[in-house]
């Protein structure tokens, strides 16, 4: 994968960048992948992260609609 150096930065922009960075738990090399994403090819850069996707679900149902019927054992030979 191609690697981007960025010299000569403002160090406000490199505190900026960190307090993002520690705002979204990400490292700061990931926090800049992600702006320049969506600066370059708009929100969710083409590819919707899992915890998005699953943030985006409705919230429908109750927590028991999704609940699992007990398991009945069933003897097992190794």
């Amino acid at each position: 994968m191609p690697q981007l150096l960025v010299r000569k930065l403002d160090e406000n922009v490199v505190k900026k960048l960190k307090q993002l960075a520690g705002q979204h738990g990400v490292s700061m090399e990931e926090e800049h992948r992600r702006i320049l994403r969506e600066a370059l090819l708009g929100p969710g850069g083409g590819r919707q992260s899992f915890r998005d996707f699953l943030l985006s679900m409705p919230d429908v149902g109750e927590d028991a609609d999704f609940q699992r019927a007990p398991q009945i054992p069933r003897p097992v030979e190794l």
